[in-house]
């Protein structure tokens, strides 16, 4: 696995060390409507899973998007890839929002969906590069035609920003 990729999932693997079940259902204390621990999770499994179909529908098709950012796309980018700011508040589309689990997993288990997710991602991304190079090969939905590291930055800080909310969580609760 990618080394950005190998640190992400060693950032999970640190913060959800440890938590049991029912410890990972839960939620911000003064936001109980907000994600519980495992929905944060899903919610990072889903873009994993989402961005490898993508890159593995560019493949299938032999040709990366002709897509060029627009300039709020190349500010975001900027803002996000560049300079590892993830936006506070921002809505996450239907696609990759998770909904309540159907079985509670613990930590470890969250652990080993994200290692076989980031393993599947990774392996898409690198037949990507492979095949199309440096350029940008993909279209993000909200920062535009991205190329590879930029896709490996985007969901190292995407991950980072969810980590942080992990260890409030698990500070409001002293787990």
């Amino acid at each position: 696995m990618h080394e950005i990729l190998e640190r992400l999932e060693s950032e999970l693997a640190t913060v959800l060390h440890g938590l049991d079940a029912r410890q990972a259902q839960l939620t911000p204390k003064l936001h109980p409507e907000k994600w519980n621990i495992q929905q944060i999770v899903e919610h990072l499994l889903l873009t994993y899973r989402s961005t490898a179909v993508l890159l593995q529908t560019r493949i299938d098709k032999g040709s990366p998007t002709k897509a060029r950012p627009m300039p709020q796309q190349r500010a975001a980018q900027f803002l996000v890839i560049t300079l590892g700011h993830f936006p506070p508040g921002r809505l996450s589309p239907p696609e990759v929002s998770p909904t309540l689990p159907a079985s509670l997993r613990n930590g470890e288990e969250l652990t080993r969906r994200v290692h076989d997710d980031l393993v599947g991602m990774d392996y898409a991304a690198c037949a990507a590069e492979a095949l199309f190079g440096t350029g940008r090969c993909a279209s993000h939905m909200a920062l535009g035609p991205l190329t590879i590291p930029q896709w490996r930055q985007f969901h190292l800080i995407h991950g980072q920003h969810h980590v942080r909310q992990i260890r409030r969580i698990r500070q409001d609760y002293q787990v």
